[in-house]
């Protein structure tokens, strides 16, 4: 049976890895990912956007398996350059990855929007995927700590996540608009899923589904809705997410993320070796899958891919 078309929200490490399996195992026009832009950032008058650019240079076999982040085979000698003359380096800009940053900027001057620019880099780096900023206006996450409120980046990168968590603000959030390329997506015929990646709730996926709309669309779709989880026996498989939780209130687990996505999904994707806590996701409602999650291959993600797809169908025989 041929497989409808899957609109994945997605930002991050996680959120790229499970992209790059969802683009093995369906048609490239099939998957469409949208984004988190909240991220992005200007930094030596260059606009910067760490979540598009990981999906990305992931999609195309690009990217720094080993970082997480970044372009493989990279070089540092614009940035060994700018540490000699006293510059800021505190945000590494490899030299392959800072002629993306350029020459998005220098389009962007020109005002061109970052839909454009971005479906022009995925089309020369080599992905047929659609990959979309959830929106072309500037929304900004700033995290509110115990230091005061500093913008993301800055506490993410040059403060290595240490200042405690009090919350968090999304800047121009009331004002954007999503993208209607995705929103578009979402109301596709052919809808087989929408998958909430694993990615961190709070600074990747939360600016997406704060959008003004958005959840009220996505409670109208009659495709499954399914996320998964990012938190695995009680650690964020890569990230500050888990420290995020806890000093939130939150006990760092794969039911508080469900909790976080409760009225939107219609099933929910953890780990083996969260099994235990599979009955109380279930009674807030949600269906669960338990798999192997933890994204160490390519073999692991497609079938991670699969299973979720697998499971996504189930869902719907099941609402038929």
């Amino acid at each position: 049976m041929a497989i409808g078309s899957v609109v994945a929200l997605a930002g991050g490490v996680g959120g790229a890895k499970l992209t790059k399996g969802l683009a093995e195992v369906l048609e490239s026009d099939k998957l469409t990912v949208v984004v988190n832009t909240a991220d992005d950032f200007e930094h030596l008058g260059l606009y910067i956007c760490p979540d598009l650019d990981t999906v990305m240079y992931t999609l195309c076999d690009l990217n720094n398996v080993e970082t997480g982040w970044g372009i493989k085979s990279e070089s540092w000698n614009f940035l060994e350059a700018l540490r000699e003359i006293g510059g800021e380096t505190w945000f590494s800009l490899g030299d392959r990855d800072l002629a993306t940053h350029i020459h998005r900027t220098y389009r962007m001057n020109a005002k061109d929007k970052l839909s454009d620019i971005t479906a022009d880099f995925c089309a020369i780096m080599g992905t047929d995927v659609r990959i979309l900023p959830m929106t072309d206006d500037p929304v900004r996450t700033m995290v509110d700590t115990e230091e005061g409120r500093i913008p993301f980046q800055e506490y993410f990168v040059r403060l290595g996540c240490s200042p405690k968590v009090l919350g968090f603000e999304f800047e121009g959030i009331q004002t954007a608009v999503f993208n209607p390329l995705a929103s578009k997506s979402l109301k596709a015929q052919d809808l087989a899923a929408v998958i909430i990646c694993p990615s961190n709730p709070y600074v990747s996926i939360a600016p997406i589904l704060s959008l003004a709309g958005i959840r009220d669309q996505l409670r109208g779709i009659a495709a499954p809705i399914i996320a998964v989880s990012p938190i695995v026996d009680g650690q964020a498989i890569k990230g500050p997410a888990a420290k995020m939780m806890r000093e939130l209130g939150y006990t760092p687990s794969a039911v508080s993320v469900a909790q976080e996505y409760k009225d939107i999904t219609d099933g929910f994707v953890i780990d083996s070796k969260d099994a235990a806590d599979a009955g109380k996701i279930e009674d807030i409602g949600q269906r669960v899958l338990v798999t192997d999650t933890i994204m160490t291959s390519l073999k692991v993600k497609k079938s991670l891919a699969d299973n979720i797809m697998d499971f996504a169908n189930e869902i719907k025989v099941g609402d038929n």
